[in-house]
């Protein structure tokens, strides 16, 4: 028992099935009694509760911020810390998973914030098994500045030439970044594709050898993709996983609050960008 709610309960519970006082039930579970005597504070609003529980399980990898996000775009009139008690009190915290660290060095590569829409992107890989145990491969793009994800294509096998094709396509509808970053898998390295980029004029970083921490956008939405997607479902095909991989890429650009963004998320925020008189030039 950690609750009050529970603790309470069993101190009426002990009272009323054994022959003992509220001093004795209270001393048993280490509950003091003016606190198993007060009277909780006002009930939260039914509706509100209903429908945190109802995004809390629409969203299961979202914390209480970006459920309280969600609120305020719905129209809820609720502050932060309801929307943490509500989630606390009925046991929708997304739980903690501790992860094993290893110690950061210092970057030797040439830092390139992104300072404005397309002007950094930075793709990865991704691996992942289907129900039969064989492996697909994810490409994620994203920009760098809107945390937008461009794109996320898989297959059981991914060459330098499925890296040209989803890039030319993203150049065709997007336009052309200034800077492109990647590790050095030999898909990115591979002579076809920078032959490729330095056609399309786009400028190259690549991070150091065992350094992710240098490509930290993209590790961190390829982190959110992985806990928020492939970890929650099994895929039985390359098609399913597609099909739902589109789907999740379209809620994580959509509906999704980015908390660098200030809660919006990166389809707000990019068509913000892209508004007359932003200040923000591409």
């Amino acid at each position: 028992m950690v609750s009050l709610v529970e603790k309470r309960q069993a101190a009426q519970y002990l009272e009323e099935q054994y022959p003992i006082s509220e001093r004795r039930a209270c001393h048993v579970i280490s509950l003091n009694r003016s606190t198993k005597r007060r009277e909780p504070g006002t009930p939260f609003n039914v509706a509100l509760v209903s429908r945190v529980h109802e995004l809390s399980e629409r969203y299961p990898r979202s914390g209480y911020r970006k459920i309280y996000w969600k609120l305020q775009e719905e129209g809820w009139r609720v502050c932060r810390e309801h929307v943490r008690l509500i989630r606390k009190r009925d046991g929708l915290q997304v739980p903690r998973k501790q992860k094993k660290r290893r110690a950061l060095g210092m970057s030797t590569s040439a830092s390139s914030p992104a300072l404005f829409p397309n002007h950094v992107w930075s793709y990865d890989f991704v691996l992942d098994r289907t129900e039969d145990g064989r492996r697909i491969r994810c490409l994620t793009v994203i920009d760098e500045f809107t945390r937008r994800g461009l794109a996320i294509e898989c297959g059981r096998h991914m060459t330098s030439g499925d890296v040209i094709r989803v890039l030319s396509r993203l150049v065709e509808c997007h336009g052309s970044p200034s800077i492109i970053k990647s590790d050095n898998g030999p898909e990115f390295v591979a002579s076809a594709v920078q032959e490729w980029i330095k056609k399309a004029g786009i400028k190259t970083r690549y991070i150091d050898p065992g350094s992710p921490w240098q490509n930290g956008h993209n590790e961190s939405f390829n982190g959110i993709f992985r806990d928020g997607c492939l970890n929650r479902w099994l895929f039985y095909s390359v098609r399913e996983a597609k099909m739902i991989i589109q789907q999740w890429l379209k809620e994580y650009n959509e509906e999704r609050p980015h908390g660098s963004l200030q809660g919006a998320t990166p389809a707000a925020y990019s068509a913000a960008c892209n508004q007359p008189g932003s200040s923000v030039a591409a």
